[in-house]
């Protein structure tokens, strides 16, 4: 069975390490805290390469072989292992599955022996799991998503197996800090931002509530990129994470599937549709286990990602020998790079190829994989109507939108079912989350580029497309041609594609001219003849020039409909992923209430009258384990204290105890001790990472989100360049009775090829050179940007933010998670009335959440204001842009920035994010902030009220109803 493999393949290799290590085994091996160059006798751990001892070396290896035995076995029995029996794995693992030279134990080492400890007990739970799914054939749900940002996994891991005491005991008797060697963990660079980071709190709750659960996506060897801050801005390098290897990933090399690329499509010799795709490109998908253990729970679920490579006979060994060495390895290259790189530049053909091969690659690897564990399960007696009963495919945006052709290409052309029931047994089986109302994130190919990569699938979507428009017909009816015309160019999978001939006829015999029948009334008559008299008398009055033009004949109707559904050559021919997400799925759902509402009534207005039983809403969550738990443990102990346990971790709705002492002054000084000790470490990391000297005694003011126009970066650093401004126009003494000391901190990363986002952050890190140097402002105000923002550095500067941003366009925020880890982490937040805001500040209370800014339904009429040239802007508004523009911020020339806050129309202009129009609130609400902010025992009770109205946001709650609405899987309890 595979997941017994799993284990067994580890051990044996484990054995074979033992006796060829016992055989050469030939060095000093010391345990060691300090450096090189200065040991300490008593952090020894020594096998001295002595010929006298042999014996004793022998009976050492032998000894912690028994040692390691005893450490897995207690895992098997669900017994906890104590720090001595801890101790011994992590040796036994320096020694005996090394990444490293053997003469020293430090950091790097340590690490690694002890994720590999860590692993031993994961992978016996997942064994377990597994095994038991497989014995009791559950259905499962399997989450595809092209980003998982996990963040490190020693700690968590850890944490959730309840063993963070005794690691932290072993790794201190080897001469170690658990905290210090935690941080030899690179992050994983599987994904950028909230996308990813839903996907693994998504996976962190299937696991801790026991649902029967896969994730599935992509093993990017460089991630998206590391992020340089230097003078010019934003620059981008490789990822290394996986540079010293993942003690965490278990590669299976005997789980591996082709896929293809290219080729052509031939008829099949049967009658149900079936054909074959031949030719092409051809790679092989391997999979990569990572365990994801629960939290007080031995289940232990799966993430499996996929790398890319071809087989060993592709290399051309003849042309490499040639010495035409790119020839030799240019398919191996074609294979590995689609791994390479998270969402890759897709500004030129060949990057849009390599997004769509990683898209199908996930889509196609994933699902031949959940086909096959169905079949397996299924034994001898395979009842394919019985798939959706056992599967549940969530497609987490559009990304994997290309697993409904896939799966219908799988059972069709391979497993030889028919189309109509092939149709249907998708329909059931796949579900589609909607992650953004942006145009340019609702993805559409090419119809050439997929024409051309995926020939087979394309012929799939035209059937898919004819029966939507089938039922759009059907539902709308022929006779307006114009309303019809509107709901199919709203509908249709194929944008700018013609109407299907079937289609088409139908609707040219709908607009025929029936011959007049002989029956015809004398009414009918009675009317024929005063128009032809009429007629008649019109001719009469014409003048001898009217009567030599030519009257036209009459339109055929074949003419009517042809003009009518023509594609116009001079737009692209395209394929609407997210519409083919909403046919092919039985569940549509959005992320939070507004955003599934604009879901319904704009973004998919006509799906939803059209089904309304799809449309779901799910708000997003995340797990109280890591963005509290683990990352904030001081603040832990406290809830633990007032709510009288642990169990606010899993049942969440417990925190809503705290307003209950919201008052309490011994809550209040325990609370703003809690504060400090983040704030101070906070303090630390900024010297470490920027440089920066800042005071933990001003308001921590953070903004950390994927740079974007929509997130209005730009806005928050305008409303600091104009409190600046207002500094340097007074007295030291009436800035210091003025202002609230802040330091102001931004994290978050550019895209690449997104050159006006890289403005913001060159513009960013330029306002805080000029203003942390500024003598007269001193510590005043700081402005920071912390480079390379990821999970890791989430987990230092949540815990100790007191206002965080969440300011973006009202109607254009999915959802946001970071609003809900600030807001569990009790700090207070400032934003608008878009996406999980609203329901944090209904949770929270209004009198605790900093609103501002314009609501969703007024966005369209203030654009069309600003078109119309009716806008005027605050003056403020207009203060702060001629500020910038003076040069004062250092030569870089932002005329390109500013300019897309001028204008009234264009593309890049008219300030389409709306940040003039919500300059001036943002700056009343900013000084309401400073105000609130000086009365520290009332800014305390907001505070505790935030983390007492965030039982909402548990990703806990959201999985449970996905599990109860969509995927129809209940949990399944460990023997």
């Amino acid at each position: 069975m595979e997941v017994s493999a799993l284990w067994n393949s580890h051990t044996v290799s484990s054995a074979t390490s033992i006796a060829l290590l016992t055989k050469h085994c030939k060095w000093e091996f010391a345990f060691n805290k300090q450096t090189p160059s200065f040991r300490s006798r008593r952090s020894f751990f020594v096998v001295k390469n002595v010929a006298s001892k042999k014996q004793t070396q022998k009976q050492q290896q032998q000894q912690q072989q028994q040692q390691q035995v005893i450490f897995i076995r207690g895992a098997l029995d669900a017994v906890k292992p104590d720090s001595a029996s801890i101790a011994s794995s992590i040796k036994y693992h320096a020694e005996f599955t090394p990444s490293f030279s053997p003469e020293l134990f430090e950091l790097p080492k340590a690490y690694y022996a002890t994720a590999q400890s860590v692993r031993d007990v994961l992978v016996v739970n997942w064994n377990t799991t597994y095994d038991h799914y497989e014995k009791v054939n559950v259905k499962q749900a399997y989450y595809l998503s092209m980003e998982f940002l996990q963040g490190r996994a020693l700690l968590n891991a850890i944490g959730n197996l309840e063993l963070k005491g005794p690691y932290a005991e072993a790794l201190k008797k080897l001469g170690h800090d658990l905290e210090d060697v935690a941080k030899q963990e690179p992050d994983a660079a599987l994904g950028n931002g909230g996308l990813g980071r839903l996907a693994s709190c998504f996976l962190d709750s299937m696991a801790t509530l026991n649902y029967p659960a896969w994730g599935y996506g992509l093993r990017y060897r460089y991630g998206l990129f590391k992020q340089l801050i230097t003078k010019d801005g934003q620059e981008e390098v490789a990822e290394n994470w996986l540079e010293m290897g993942n003690p965490w990933e278990i590669i299976r090399n005997d789980i591996s599937y082709p896929i293809k690329f290219y080729g052509e499509v031939v008829e099949s010799s049967s009658d149900n549709g079936r054909k074959e795709w031949i030719g092409g490109e051809n790679i092989v998908a391997v999979a990569c286990d990572v365990p994801i253990p629960g939290y007080k729970t031995k289940t232990t679920i799966n993430l499996r990602l996929w790398s890319t490579k071809v087989n060993s006979e592709v290399f051309d060994l003849h042309a490499f020998n040639n010495g035409d060495h790119p020839k030799a390895y240019e398919a191996m290259k074609r294979a590995e790079k689609i791994c390479y790189i998270l969402y890759p530049g897709d500004e030129s053909y060949e990057g849009k190829t390599l997004r769509l091969k990683q898209q199908y690659t996930l889509c196609s690897a994933s699902l031949q994989d959940i086909v096959s564990r169905f079949e397996r399960r299924c034994g001898e007696s395979v009842n394919w109507e019985n798939f959706p009963e056992k599967v549940a495919v969530q497609m987490n945006d559009t990304h994997p939108t290309l697993c409904i052709p896939e799966l219908i290409r799988i059972l069709v052309d391979v497993k030889g079912l028919g189309w109509n029931e092939a149709w249907a047994i998708t329909q059931r089986t796949v579900a589609y989350t909607n992650h953004t109302v942006l145009p340019e994130a609702l993805e559409k190919w090419s119809l050439d580029l997929l024409q051309e990569l995926l020939p087979r699938h394309v012929e799939i979507i035209r059937l898919i497309d004819e029966e939507l428009v089938n039922t759009i017909v059907e539902e709308y009816g022929t006779e307006d041609l114009d309303l019809l015309k509107e709901k199919l160019n709203e509908m249709r999978i194929l944008d700018n594609i013609e109407l299907p001939c079937a289609v088409l006829d139908l609707l040219v015999k709908s607009h025929e001219i029936p011959v007049e029948n002989s029956d015809q009334t004398e009414e009918d008559s009675e009317s024929d003849e005063v128009a032809k008299v009429t007629d008649k008398e019109e001719e009469e009055k014409s003048t001898d020039e009217d009567k030599e033009i030519e009257v036209p004949k009459a339109v055929s109707p074949v003419d009517i409909v042809k003009s009518a559904f023509e594609p116009d050559p001079n737009q692209p021919k395209l394929v609407r992923m997210a519409n083919l997400c909403v046919v092919g799925g039985h569940a549509v759902n959005g992320v939070a209430e507004i955003h599934s509402e604009i879901v319904k009534e704009e973004v998919f207005h006509a799906f939803y009258k059209l089904w309304p039983e799809k449309f779901q809403n799910k708000t997003n969550g995340v797990t109280p384990r890591r963005w509290l738990g683990f990352c904030n443990p001081e603040l832990s102990k406290i809830i633990t204290k007032w709510t009288g346990s642990e169990d606010w971790l899993i049942n969440t709705e417990k925190l809503a105890e705290l307003r209950k002492f919201a008052d309490n002054e011994e809550l209040h000084s325990e609370w703003k001790e809690a504060k400090m000790i983040k704030k101070l470490k906070l303090v630390s990391f900024l010297k470490e990472k920027t440089g920066y000297i800042v005071t933990p005694d001003a308001m921590f003011d953070v903004q950390i989100k994927r740079i974007h126009e929509y997130k209005r970066q730009l806005l928050n650093i305008l409303g600091i360049v104009y409190r600046y401004k207002k500094m340097k126009e007074m007295s030291a003494e009436e800035r210091k009775s003025k202002f609230v000391p802040r330091v102001c901190i931004f994290g978050g990363k550019a895209f690449a090829t997104y050159v006006q986002a890289k403005r913001i952050v060159k513009f960013i890190t330029d306002v805080g050179a000029t203003v942390n140097h500024d003598p007269e402002i001193g510590d005043l105000l700081k402005v920071i940007f912390v480079p390379d923002y990821n999970v890791s550095v989430a987990e230092v500067l949540i815990p100790a933010t007191e206002l965080s941003q969440h300011i973006s366009t009202a109607g254009m925020e999915a959802s946001g998670t970071s609003n809900m880890k600030f807001a569990m982490n009790g700090s207070l937040l400032i934003g608008t009335l878009d996406g999980a805001n609203v329901e944090i500040r209904e949770e929270v209370g209004e009198d605790n959440f900093f609103l501002f800014g314009a609501r969703a339904d007024e966005i369209a009429d203030l654009r069309k204001e600003r078109a119309d040239g009716k806008f005027v802007a605050d003056p403020r508004f207009e203060e702060v842009k001629a500020f910038v523009k003076s040069g004062v911020f250092g030569p870089y020339n932002y005329d390109e920035m500013m300019g897309s806050l001028e204008g009234n129309e264009g593309y890049g202009r008219a300030d389409y994010f709306l940040v003039g129009k919500d300059f001036p609130s943002y700056l009343d609400c900013q000084e309401s902030v400073d105000q609130a902010y000086r009365d520290q025992k009332n800014w305390t009770k907001m505070s505790i009220l935030n983390t007492a109205g965030s039982s909402k946001f548990s990703s806990d709650r959201t999985i449970h109803q996905y599990a109860r609405e969509i995927w129809s899987i209940e949990p399944v309890l460990l023997p």
